[in-house]
């Protein structure tokens, strides 16, 4: 049990006692333990208020709304707000000692390119001999720790109480993702951030922002809310880079491949296990291919050392890192035939690992490229995808991501509706069949991208996730046309 004082919100109106012995916070009706907090949060699907009396009966000491119920319970504390979710995250920092302001906290936000740097960020500091924790949208790490995600960006009151038990664990240093649904849910509200970084936005999630200046606004104002103390790294590259800072008070480092910035990278060698980097003036080889992942460690290296670390080590460290689960992870049969499974989901990113296979492939070898769209999601996407698999392959195989409460069938006939006539592509609604098809068209040598999925191990069907794993799939199906996966195949990855 732990006091919780209300005076860290702005409270309308309180009934009952101003302070409580607080066993614990929750916005989940059916988590109440007796003596929690219950937070009435008025959400996309339902409404915490219609949950206050079953919260209470579970023996909520206090209840935090916006609305005052009818009937009150003597025994409870109710605190009328104006916004519970912002009064959540107030409370749950408070609850929890402010755990961020005993971390050095760095989020980014962006379309593309999360995961790979807080995950490489966490495995660099690592390396540097620091304790420290991980939030992304494949694990969360507290630590050697290791915990199942299961959002990019957890609630207010997870996220809290994680990063107490890092500091609690010696950590350091934490490196979160921070969504744009998360920022303007304020699931980051009241967390203190040592630095921002910028990746790039492009085209993805429209079905929540509705438009895409409502997409950068929703990223900006990660950057609006930054203390002064804080450094807030953008890639200049992307033409909305400077945007996003300009209301920010942080102080601001750019980063670039094509332009004058304080932090450069010019790719010298690419091959498909990695590149020869000209890294603000030093050359570095890295395990990673790919422009996208140019930017990546980019980032990586810049946000290391406006975190105060010295360049040579940065250096060393930044070589021996190796890529993250489901990022353009290889598989390779011993015919020669190589599968890349990515996470690629959105135009750009499917975009840039065709441009990287383009780059990296000889001219005798096919590429077969197999792509799906997920359900219930931003369905103006759905053509693009279709045209740029189209663009770049020999072969394109469309077929279901997620298809959660959509008609697979009705995802690919919008994929395909802005095809030429011309167009080569198949189109097999059951992913199993679509990647073992894909490795049956496949000569010996040739190249097939697996897109979309990347680290996921499951398919969401209605509300159902059913097992699945593309990188088992295409083991499975490279075993059963006789290519087994070379031994020496770069499938052990981060998972």
């Amino acid at each position: 049990m732990k006091q919780l004082s209300f005076q860290r919100t702005a409270v309308r109106r309180i009934e009952g006692p101003a302070e409580r012995e607080i066993a614990g916070l929750t916005y989940d009706s059916r988590r109440v333990g007796r003596g929690d907090c219950f937070f009435a949060v008025r959400g996309t699907q339902c409404d915490g208020h219609a949950f206050i009396p079953a919260a209470v009966a579970a023996g909520a000491a206090a209840v935090v709304c916006e609305e005052l119920p009818a009937e009150l319970d003597p025994t409870v504390t109710y605190v009328e707000v104006a916004d519970t979710q912002a009064a959540m995250a107030d409370l749950a920092a408070a609850y929890y000692d402010d755990p961020s302001r005993e971390l050095k906290l760095v989020g980014i936000t962006g379309t593309n390119g999360k995961t790979t740097t807080v995950t490489l960020l966490y495995d660099l500091f690592r390396a540097l001999g620091y304790e420290a924790g991980l939030i992304s949208t494949v694990v969360y790490c507290i630590g050697d720790r290791r915990i199942e995600a299961t959002h990019t960006t957890p609630d207010v009151i997870r996220l809290n109480a994680m990063m107490r038990e890092m500091v609690d664990a010696g950590c350091s240093y934490c490196f979160m993702e921070c969504s744009s649904h998360a920022i303007v849910q304020e699931r980051i509200r009241g967390l203190h951030f040592a630095g921002g970084i910028f990746s790039n936005i492009t085209h993805d999630h429209l079905d929540y922002h509705k438009t895409f200046a409502e997409y950068i606004r929703a990223k900006k104002l990660f950057f609006d809310q930054l203390p002064s103390e804080a450094f807030a790294l953008v890639n200049i590259d992307d033409r909305n880079g400077r945007v996003m800072v300009q209301n920010t008070a942080a102080c601001v480092s750019t980063l670039s491949l094509r332009a004058a910035a304080d932090f450069r990278c010019k790719i010298l060698e690419m091959h498909p296990d990695g590149m020869l980097l000209r890294l603000d003036g030093d050359e570095v080889w890295v395990h990673l291919p790919g422009r996208f992942n140019a930017y990546n460690l980019l980032s990586v290296y810049a946000a290391a050392r406006l975190l105060g670390q010295e360049r040579n080590e940065v250096l060393q460290a930044l070589s021996a890192l190796h890529p993250v689960s489901g990022r353009f992870e290889t598989i390779r049969a011993t015919d020669g035939t190589t599968a890349v499974v990515d996470y690629a989901h959105t135009p750009d990113a499917l975009e840039n690992v065709l441009r990287t296979l383009e780059e990296l492939r000889r001219p005798d070898q096919q590429l077969i490229v197999l792509c799906g769209c997920g359900g219930d999601r931003d369905r103006t996407k759905r053509p693009e995808m279709a045209q740029i698999a189209v663009k770049y392959a020999d072969t394109a195989i469309f077929t279901s991501d997620n298809p959660r409460h959509e008609d697979p069938e009705a995802i690919l006939d919008e994929m395909v509706a802005g095809l030429d006539a011309g167009a080569r592509y198949l189109r097999l609604a059951d992913r199993a069949e679509a990647i073992r098809t894909a490795a049956m068209l496949a000569r010996p040598g040739d190249l097939i991208l697996v897109a979309g999925k990347g680290h996921e191990s499951y398919q969401i069907v209605g509300d159902t996730k059913h097992p699945f794993d593309d990188r088992d799939e295409v083991r499975r199906c490279f075993e059963q046309l006789h290519r087994t996966p070379a031994a020496a195949d770069d499938t052990t990855k981060r998972s």
